[in-house]
């Protein structure tokens, strides 16, 4: 059974360890991530974001976040699950999760920085309506592809 809940501080450890296992298994690690990483509460919750953690087993098997942007805007960011619990639909689980959770904020946009190496992510997102668009402000330097969801 994989349950789909909040962030709190007692997951901080598998949360962060999810997410640099998959950065730096791309090698797309960089200061911001980490500044992300290590201070979730201050960096992404505190102005508004949120972060859902997907349980399954008693353990944290994967990660997605909602960082905010401006008042209708967020950014869907830290999305992975566990090498041995892909397959299993968790990744629909947690995007799902973050597109409702938009919509009960009347976000107008969702937007996403990724990639290319990230195939089955972005085939993923393309699933569920993203759209790519030209970006001229990729925030993250290992980011060569922004994809926007109007909901």
């Amino acid at each position: 059974m994989i349950s789909i809940i909040p962030y709190s501080p007692q997951f901080h450890s598998s949360y962060k360890s999810l997410n640099l296992q998959w950065l730096m298994s791309y090698n797309l690690l960089e200061p911001f991530d980490e500044m992300q990483l290590d201070d979730p509460e201050k960096n992404i919750l505190d102005p508004g974001g949120f972060i859902f953690l997907a349980q399954a087993d008693d353990l944290i098997v994967g990660t997605s976040a909602l960082v905010k942007m401006e008042n209708d805007t967020y950014e869907l960011a830290k999305m992975t699950v566990s090498p041995a619990y892909r397959g299993r639909g968790i990744s629909k689980l947690l995007i799902e999760k973050c597109i409702q959770q938009a919509r009960e904020l009347n976000a107008k946009t969702i937007l996403l920085y990724s990639n290319s190496a990230l195939k089955s992510a972005l085939s993923l997102y393309e699933k569920y309506g993203f759209k790519y668009i030209p970006s001229d402000d990729l925030h993250y330097t290992t980011a060569d592809i922004k994809m926007i969801l109007g909901i």
